[in-house]
């Protein structure tokens, strides 16, 4: 009990009749919107319209469904390639109908009339934000041809690559104090209580990037260089004006958060300066010591243990939540240790249809471990928000879709410290600041090193030393004398799958947006009390149709506006305070 998630709800097996009956409906679907769209001359509007979106909605079900148990039984078993075979197959069958798609995205695009048509269909006027956003859209695709072949080249390159580097650090067997360990669980070591056996996994982390860093290295700049290739051919002027569209995002605001990060970056050298201190090193905080917990950690969570944890903090806060994470430990909906083929990190997937959602962790028992649970849940309550939406009106886009998750970190720390004496506050204080600085300084370096591989890729092949001395200089401009110099960690840019796809790029900044918005929710929340929640729930269920200032204002924020990241900062900062006085 409570070990590997159960994805029999979408299919047994490979072998399931159900999955290859899905794969001929699929594939039938496709047949026949192609039909309707080759004869859409002799076609009114709100037919075709209506039409496009039919046919739209009942793909993506069947899509999601498919990918769905595609990617979460690969990310488990990376080196299996009955698996991948199953995953470029369903890529072959998505690109064979990208050109159709294209078309019908155009076709909606080209509406003529959008006023007449919202009021003569309904369907159509249920889906008025998709049907702006494909008129809008229409100005970056490419040919119906061009679509099909860049989706189809896409499997034998960029996606490729991702793959590539998703097996090699899945498989890296790294040596470990006489040990062959997972790359997930020597990245794992960084929380332990034993400091030596925290810089030893440091050590053989570094050690272990030599094996497959040339190869990493390719990967990165193919998939970086295939980015810049396909945005500036759609007509965007990079692909961060690329991401921020897709994220239904200004400039402004991201502009604004990013300007309120930069006043607050001395706060944070501070605390890790402090927690340095504490742990008698004299130059700043070494890397390995960065995840270190402040005295001895005694405290270890069963998955049961966990659960019920979760489920009484939770409980005061929305019901429904807590009673959707005891769903998700009671029906296996989660895929709890490291072992070998398994991705690392964590996730959380939702499968809509079935008004469920699979969560990927590595967990080892900490508190951090429970804080990561918290996290990937509040992405289920996020998709159980919206799971009585229309299909086209569920996605959300990536700076929201950090938001929840954040909110029940910030509620869990909240709940831990109110039941802690002075010297569990500070080591809670800490674990709380560990988490938001990663959130702040380290996605800041992020950014600030996916902007310049995008930039110095497209005129220079950059190597794994040029990436790693782009590694560095970028941590030292964020974390500052807050750090030990000599003890970073330049091979961020292996172990962080967020670098490499090519669907979803600078995967970074939606982490601080997230964390800072929902600090500022959070504060909301503590103001107005339980009735917060009301609007909150609101708000998360129309993040499918609205942009992110939107999502803000149901709210009363204006995001634009600087005030509103410093008054979060400030928050955050007050916290750093009570720390060092601790």
């Amino acid at each position: 009990m409570y070990d590997r998630w159960n994805l029999d709800l979408l299919y047994k097996g490979f072998d399931d009749p159900a999955y290859e009956a899905d794969i001929e409906e699929y594939t039938r679907l496709q047949r026949e919107m192609h039909l309707f769209l080759e004869a859409r001359a002799d076609t009114d509007e709100v037919t075709l319209a209506e039409g496009v979106l039919e046919y739209t909605e009942r793909l993506a079900e069947k899509l999601e469904r498919l990918f769905s148990f595609v990617e979460l039984s690969h990310s488990v078993n990376t080196d299996d390639g009955a698996i991948m075979a199953q995953e470029a197959r369903l890529m072959r069958l998505y690109s064979d109908g990208a050109a159709d798609a294209a078309a019908a995205r155009k076709a909606l695009g080209g509406i003529s009339d959008l006023e007449k048509l919202l009021s003569a269909s309904d369907k159509a006027k249920a889906y008025e934000f998709y049907i702006r956003e494909a008129i809008r859209d229409c100005r970056h695709l490419l040919s119906d041809e061009a679509e099909a072949v860049v989706a189809a080249m896409d499997t034998n390159a960029g996606s490729a690559w991702a793959n590539m580097r998703s097996y090699l650090t899945s498989t890296l067997r790294v040596d470990c104090l006489g040990k062959q360990l997972t790359l997930s669980e020597v990245r794992n070591l960084a929380y332990s209580d034993d400091p030596a056996l925290r810089k030893a996994a440091y050590e053989a982390e570094l050690a272990s990037y030599e094996k497959i860093q040339d190869s990493v290295a390719f990967a990165l700049n193919n998939i970086k260089n295939q980015v810049t290739t396909l945005a500036l051919k759609r007509g965007y002027a990079s692909p961060l004006e690329q991401t921020l569209e897709d994220a239904r995002m200004q400039r402004s605001t991201l502009d604004a958060m990013m300007g309120a990060i930069e006043e607050y970056l001395p706060a944070f050298r501070r605390y890790f300066r402090k927690k340095g201190e504490l742990l008698w090193h004299k130059n700043g905080l070494p890397w390995y010591d960065l995840f270190a917990p402040l005295g001895k950690n005694e405290k270890s969570y069963s998955p049961a243990e966990a659960k019920e944890y979760l489920v009484s903090c939770f409980g005061g806060l929305a019901p429904d939540m807590a009673a959707m994470m005891a769903r998700a430990f009671d029906e296996d909906w989660i895929d709890f240790y490291p072992r070998a083929g398994k991705s690392e990190g964590a996730f959380c997937s939702g499968i809509a249809d079935a008004k469920q959602s699979r969560i990927l962790t590595n967990y080892d028992g900490t508190f951090s471990a429970v804080d990561t649970l918290a996290h990937e849940l509040g992405h289920a309550y996020h998709n159980l928000c919206t799971e009585n939406e229309l299909p086209l009106n569920r996605s959300y886009t990536m700076p929201i879709a950090e938001t929840a998750s954040t909110f029940n970190e910030l509620h869990l720390g909240e709940y831990a410290l109110k039941q802690a004496d002075s010297r569990e506050r500070a080591a809670l204080l800490d674990s709380t600041l560990r988490e938001t600085a990663q959130c702040v300084v380290d996605i800041t370096c992020r950014y600030r090193f996916e902007t310049r591989v995008f930039e110095e890729s497209r005129t220079s092949f950059l190597m794994a030393s040029d990436l790693n001395r782009i590694m560095l200089e970028c941590q030292k401009q964020t974390y500052g004398d807050g750090l030990d110099g000599d003890f970073l960690n330049p091979g961020m840019w292996i172990c962080k799958s967020h670098y490499y796809s090519t669907g979803t790029s600078f995967y970074n900044f939606p982490y601080a947006f997230g964390n800072l918005f929902a600090q500022g929710l959070y504060s909301l929340y503590k103001e107005r009390g339980s009735g917060f929640m009301d609007d909150y729930r609101e708000m998360l269920r129309l993040t499918g149709v609205h942009t992110i200032e939107q999502d803000g204002e149901m709210l009363g924020i204006d995001l634009s506006d600087k005030a509103f990241w410093q008054k979060s900062l400030a928050y955050v900062q007050s916290q750093i305070d009570e720390f060092c006085r601790l």
